[in-house]
């Protein structure tokens, strides 16, 4: 045991990726609807290795993660959070604020009431309201206090120790406030609701599991006999027939001849139309009414699919039914639309944002005349753009220590951790603007963000361990209980600000709590009781605005409490 000890501390850099794969084990459990995920996991995992071995752990090593961490969740939520600040977004934003705020002042008055020191106040916030990079913040704040090493160290390790015990409240409490408490206080049925929020944004009331098979997009072939309603009728007026149910006539075969589908031509009795639609459409409309042919070469159309970025803002206000109408979105199929990493209904009402990601499909040439007018085509790409990559976390990173101001005769800087959150939110939304500015595949964003919180987290963790019993020995149950106060004020204070102020749909509000605090398990819980996608729609708004707020509160608390 102790040849493995000596072993651990030797090599730290080992250490460090075992604490990662052994989180990464404890937050897949699942307990219901609770899990520690796999930041949480690598905290505790860390915390336990650290009770065998003092583990080192360089300090720029930690930061360097960090940063890594935060320019890409800035990168990735950069859209979404400017386009949350418009007017599609103002209730889920003004909430977020709302309920951000509330949970910083009630674990500041309960630091003070309870004389915890700066450390176990800033962890209290941090795990009350599951906000895993305050803990980041909150240590470059204290770093910042210039206070003897000792207690940097001491009060830097009570942020972690804190945020452990706390996080476990503040996640049960979000998922148990947001699925239960939450529909009961506010006296609704949540399927209902769901139902009737469905039925107002234009969605089937079709079963999740089946709705997603007739989703599945077709093209076929079928003979127009005599008597067709579409006999003698141009591609035009025939496909306005069928206008709700988007069915397109893209290639017509008249005798041992292939014609284009141009809009003026005149359907004849004999022909075979290739028609394109969903599945259940051509089932419905045709297959009673026509005779379907098995015709190759009529249908050797080239087909793409494509992901794209949206970013028309000429579109911005209209709902999917308006854009599906346009002439050039003709045979061009919606297939599922990604918003800030979360998937959210496609329905006729919903509205786009900038930034979401477009699953299309459709013929090939009408997909290029398509895709610009929707936003910029997202290619796969291997190169990451380093230049703009580190420039702008150097940037970002000197703009938050130089930049100072003074707030009721307190002196702040937002600190390099905000800073560089707020240069991947610029990056993000400008990749947007300009495609070939700072490109930075997804895979390479997706460890940036999950890589980097986590192994911060686990050294955070080590270099904690040490002092984790003895500190939670002097504390007792004051923690535990003070994060079911952090965590559940903000929510009721939000709940009804939701519903009584801004007057938000209960699906939305609720969905938009969790987003408001981060709780993503909270989200997918009220998802689970209202058996609906929906409340995605109120989650996603808040969700990037409360990370930006929760982040800088870590460094807001240590100077309200000092």
């Amino acid at each position: 045991m102790w040849n493995f000890t000596e072993l651990l501390i030797s090599y730290p850099e080992l250490t460090a990726f075992a604490a990662i794969a052994i989180g990464y084990v404890l937050g897949n459990f699942r307990f219901g609807s609770f899990s520690f995920g796999p930041v949480a996991g690598s905290l505790f995992a860390g915390l336990f290795i650290g009770q065998f071995a003092e583990v080192p752990v360089a300090p720029m090593a930690k930061s360097f993660l960090f940063l890594l961490f935060l320019f890409g969740i800035g990168y990735s939520a950069g859209p979404q959070f400017l386009k949350a600040l418009k007017r599609g977004g103002a209730q889920p934003v003004v909430l977020a604020v709302v309920c951000t705020t509330t949970g910083l002042m009630t674990a500041f008055v309960l630091a003070l009431v309870l004389q915890l020191d700066i450390g176990m106040a800033a962890g209290l916030m941090a795990g009350g309201l599951t906000q895993s990079p305050a803990i980041g913040s909150a240590s470059e704040a204290i770093a910042l206090l210039g206070l003897p090493e000792a207690e940097t160290k001491s009060l830097t390790s009570n942020v972690a120790i804190a945020y452990a015990v706390c996080y476990i409240f503040g996640s049960a409490g979000a998922i148990w406030f947001c699925s239960y408490l939450g529909p009961k206080l506010l006296r609704v049925d949540l399927k209902a609701e769901a139902i009737e929020l469905g039925r107002s944004l234009g969605m089937d009331e079709t079963p999740a599991g089946v709705e997603s098979g007739y989703r599945q997009f077709q093209f076929r072939a079928y003979r127009v006999p005599e008597g067709s309603a579409v006999e003698g009728r141009t591609i035009a007026l025939a496909e306005q027939n069928t206008a709700d149910k988007r069915l397109y006539i893209l290639r017509v075969r008249r005798g041992g001849e292939l014609l284009a589908a141009d809009p003026d031509f005149v359907i004849a009795a004999g022909d075979i139309l290739a028609i394109s639609g969903q599945r259940a459409a051509t089932v419905e409309c045709l297959s009673s009414q026509a005779e379907e042919i098995e015709d190759t070469a009529l249908l050797d159309i080239p087909f793409r699919a494509a992901k794209i970025i949206f970013g028309n803002r000429e579109l911005d206000d209209k709902p999917l039914s308006e854009i599906a109408a346009c002439s050039w979105a003709r045979g061009i199929y919606l297939r599922s639309i990604t918003r800030g990493g979360n998937a959210i209904p496609v329905a006729p009402g919903i509205h786009l944002d900038a930034g979401d990601v477009l699953d299309v499909i459709g013929p090939q040439d009408l997909l290029a005349t398509a895709a610009p007018r929707l936003g910029r085509e997202l290619k796969p790409s291997q190169a990451t753009d380093f230049i703009v990559l580190g420039m702008m976390i150097f940037l970002g990173g000197m703009i938050g220590v130089l930049a100072r101001f003074t707030i009721m005769g307190i002196e702040m800087s937002i600190g390099t951790s905000v800073g560089v959150l707020l240069a991947g939110l610029l990056t993000g939304y400008l990749r947007t603007r300009h495609p070939f500015f700072g490109r930075i595949p997804d895979g390479a964003i997706a460890l940036m963000t999950s890589l980097g919180l986590a192994a911060f987290i686990a050294m955070v963790g080590l270099q904690s361990g040490p002092s984790l019993i003895p500190t939670i020995a002097n504390v007792g149950l004051v923690l535990p209980v003070a994060a079911l106060v952090v965590c559940l004020t903000p929510l009721l204070v939000g709940l009804m600000f939701g519903r009584f102020v801004l007057k938000m749909n209960p699906i939305l509000l609720l969905g938009a709590l969790g987003g408001s605090q981060t709780a993503t398990p909270a989200m997918a819980a009220v998802q689970a009781r209202a058996d609906s996608p929906l409340p995605v729609l109120g989650y996603a708004p808040a969700y990037p605005v409360a990370q930006v707020l929760l982040t800088m509160w870590g460094s807001i608390i240590v100077l309200l409490v000092n």
